[in-house]
């Protein structure tokens, strides 16, 4: 008989989530590391707030300074995390900003962590990475339904995160690495309260009728880094209480 669940154990494998120093990066960083997995996190400007998830995290776990607008700088949390662990198994590109100037600066800002970061860490990834291999993207239900104006830069930002997960799937299946995008809704964080006078429109474009919680998001993570989504790759995952639906 099938042992349900058993598939779900990370144990052995090395991770590395990038913008984990709070909200859905550090809930995500929890999950795996309690599924079994030494994680490695990345932080820009908050080393006290890392510090204190790597804590939390217990075993084997880093902290690595590293702006995700520095695309050397990602290239090297990849290479720090497989040294530090002696492998690497599941890179997860959860690092992200809005912002609701369109100046060239925000632009090239937004672009540069949101789009051009994820695609770094993925290729830096590809190179050490072996067999069974798991990429995830953390991209948003806004990436491919524009709910309201004045998020142009931000949904073109994680729109580009499915083609780009749809190409590597191709370009990794070969390898047996697979490569997804989980889109949020709204969820519950200090950048996006649910009790914020942006919420109520939030809630009313769900199914659910409320916000999402961030270890809805870890648990979605965890599933596709573990054996039970070894036959998915290319997806895109919504987790967004029917926002698009």
């Amino acid at each position: 008989m099938t042992n349900f669940g058993t598939n779900l154990n990370l144990k052995g494998k090395a991770a590395l989530v990038t913008g984990a120093s709070r909200g859905i990066g550090a809930a995500i960083a929890k999950a795996l590391a309690a599924a079994g997995a030494d994680v490695a996190i990345t932080y820009s400007s908050s080393p006290d707030k890392a510090a204190a998830v790597v804590k939390e995290l217990g075993g084997k776990a880093i902290a690595i300074r590293a702006d995700s607008a520095d695309a050397k700088a990602v290239q090297e949390a990849v290479t720090q995390t497989a040294r530090a662990f002696g492998r690497f198994d599941i890179l997860v590109n959860n690092a992200g900003i809005v912002t609701y100037e369109d100046t060239l600066e925000n632009i090239d800002k937004v672009l540069a962590v949101n789009t051009r970061a994820p695609y770094v860490a993925a290729l830096a990834a590809a190179e050490v990475m072996k067999q069974g291999g798991r990429i995830i993207t953390i991209g948003s239900c806004l990436g491919e339904n524009v709910r309201q104006a004045g998020i142009t830069l931000y949904s073109m930002s994680k729109a580009a995160m499915t083609g780009m997960t749809r190409g590597l799937a191709r370009d990794l299946g070969p390898r047996g690495i697979t490569v997804n995008v989980v889109q949020p809704g709204p969820i519950d964080t200090d950048m996006n309260p649910a009790d914020s006078e942006y919420a109520a429109s939030q809630v009313a474009n769900t199914a659910l009728g409320r916000y999402g919680h961030t270890r809805e998001i870890a648990d979605t993570v965890v599933f596709l880094a573990s054996e039970a989504a070894s036959y998915i790759t290319g997806a895109q995952i919504a987790v967004d209480g029917g926002t698009n639906a």
